[in-house]
């Protein structure tokens, strides 16, 4: 079975503006290299067999380096006529998948995640969809993700400073044919219209890892990714 990933890499990087150049979010240098290299070295570690690429800014320059890539996953372009919001970025990246399941990954953050993992939370549960979770402590960033003691997702909550929880990671593996997206078309946000809008009537799994995690959506944390990666990634060969 095709082991399949969406990559969002669609985004602007409008908070990026003034820190790193015009290109696309996940083409921001981080380390030296584009930061979509470090997403790729992650699925190719995770063993996937296929990457779709969603674009819409600037698309034509991640093309570009996608070309260039010697990977042992094949790169296929999925680009949006018009911005479709994550939820209609997805479903029509989706149309370029071949299974049942795909997992999705936002383009501007990193979570060293065990997919394999994740995956038998979903099936175990028969979830809908299954997210990727980050236990964090002292934070008013991001939003929410509470569960049920049997992983259940039951409530996303708003963002508003929190001791801790559990975030949402920014990686999904989804059941395309469990009707996530039915009654949905053109543009939505998959995160408003699909995970928030569904959670009461739809399993939602959660699967939690304290693996590493950043977001380079704000310069702060953009900063910090490249002084991590620096010393991560410091050994392996430039390319």
């Amino acid at each position: 079975m095709e082991k399949e990933c969406i990559v969002l890499a669609g985004g602007l990087g409008t908070r990026l503006r003034g820190t790193v150049d015009d290109v696309p979010k996940c083409m921001a240098p981080v380390a030296g290299r584009p930061f979509l290299h470090y997403l790729f070295d992650y699925l190719e570690r995770n063993g996937f067999s296929r990457v779709v690429l969603s674009l819409g800014y600037m698309h034509e320059t991640v093309e570009r380096w996608a070309a260039s890539q010697v990977r042992p996953f094949r790169i296929a372009a999925s680009v949006e006529p018009t911005p479709l919001g994550t939820g209609g970025a997805i479903a029509l990246a989706a149309e370029k998948t071949t299974g049942r399941q795909v997992y999705v990954m936002n383009g501007d953050t990193f979570f060293d995640a065990d997919t394999d993992a994740m995956r038998g939370v979903h099936e175990h549960m028969g979830a809908a969809a299954t997210l990727a979770l980050k236990p964090m402590n002292d934070f008013s960033r991001y939003g929410t993700v509470e569960t049920d003691d049997g992983g259940r997702i039951r409530t996303f909550r708003e963002k508003r400073h929190c001791r801790h929880g559990l975030i949402n990671g920014g990686i999904y593996l989804l059941d395309l044919e469990s009707g996530l997206f039915d009654g949905l078309g053109g543009r939505f946000s998959f995160e408003t219209d699909v995970l928030q809008a569904r959670v009461s009537g739809t399993v939602l799994g959660g699967y939690v890892s304290a693996g590493y995690f950043i977001d380079i959506g704000v310069p702060e944390d953009y900063r910090q990714a490249n002084a991590d990666f620096e010393a991560m990634f410091a050994h392996d060969e430039k390319h």
